[in-house]
């Protein structure tokens, strides 16, 4: 039981931070495009998430605007928590916090701060595109005596978080049969992940029925540590919000399907 508890566990967590990414100014232009990005500062996504028929935690996703210096970010802050059954076997409390360039959609550092069970851990990846490295510094609070990990790994001049890969996603072309490409770090090596455009459907979620479009990465079992797959349903409109995400995987399937969406305060 524990085992599958860890491998529930670290599902959840990449639900948390994988799932869940999803600014413009007030006429918005990425990469010389003339319409609007299909995402917004102040969105906010949230996720029930389940495993089996057991309900298993939520995810919150909100998309800010913030400044560094006189630059303008983009700042993604996730958050993950179980619940019910699962919370009450192992609790999971994590936050991720992803910033990436508005204009070029590149990630610039992700930081995650992760309580599991007795597992405490802090990490940041920081990613310099001009010297091309990916920086990672990881604490484990669990041993404060020990020094912190430190990692330097070379990068492409732009990659993406697990976070940010989903605003990448998002601003692309979807059509069925059309395979889409990306490149992510998770700060140990970079994955040139593609995506297979298989299908369109019609899912029902709590926000109605909706049309939908669904992809499958080809990297689960090298970024996910296991075997399985990975299924991401987007909305088949200008916002290709992901509606639901689902983990298949020999302990059960875990679930992430959006249930509000609201625009906070910019």
């Amino acid at each position: 039981m524990n085992v599958q508890l860890n491998r529930v566990r670290g599902s959840l967590l990449k639900l948390g931070g994988l799932a869940l990414s999803v600014g413009v100014l007030a006429n918005p232009v990425l990469f010389g495009q003339t319409k609007p990005a299909p995402f917004q500062p102040g969105e906010r996504l949230t996720y029930d998430v389940s495993w089996s028929v057991f309900q298993a935690g939520t995810v919150a996703s909100t998309l800010q605007r913030t400044l560094d210096g006189t630059k303008e970010k983009y700042t993604v802050v996730t958050t993950a928590h179980s619940q019910g059954f699962v919370s009450l076997l192992f609790n999971v409390d994590n936050e991720f916090r992803s910033v990436f360039n508005p204009q070029t959609l590149c990630s610039e550092k992700i930081s995650k701060k992760i309580i599991e069970g007795r597992r405490r851990k802090e990490t940041q990846i920081v990613f310099d595109a001009q010297r091309k490295l990916a920086i990672l510094d990881e604490r484990d609070l669990t041993r404060p005596h020990d020094p912190p990990k430190h990692a330097e790994l070379e990068i492409p001049s732009c990659v993406e978080d697990v976070v940010a890969a989903f605003y990448y996603l998002r601003n692309q072309d979807i059509q069925v049969g059309k395979p889409l490409q990306v490149a992510v770090n998770d700060g140990s090596r970079t994955y040139d992940v593609t995506l297979d455009v298989q299908a369109q459907e019609t899912i029902q979620t709590p926000l109605g029925q909706r049309a939908a479009i669904r992809v499958e990465p080809k990297v689960f079992s090298g970024l996910f540590k296991r075997k399985g797959r990975m299924l991401i349903w987007f909305s088949n409109d200008e916002q290709h919000l992901p509606l639901r995400i689902k983990f298949i995987i020999a302990v059960g399937p875990i679930t992430a399907t959006l249930k509000s969406v609201t625009h906070l305060a910019k």
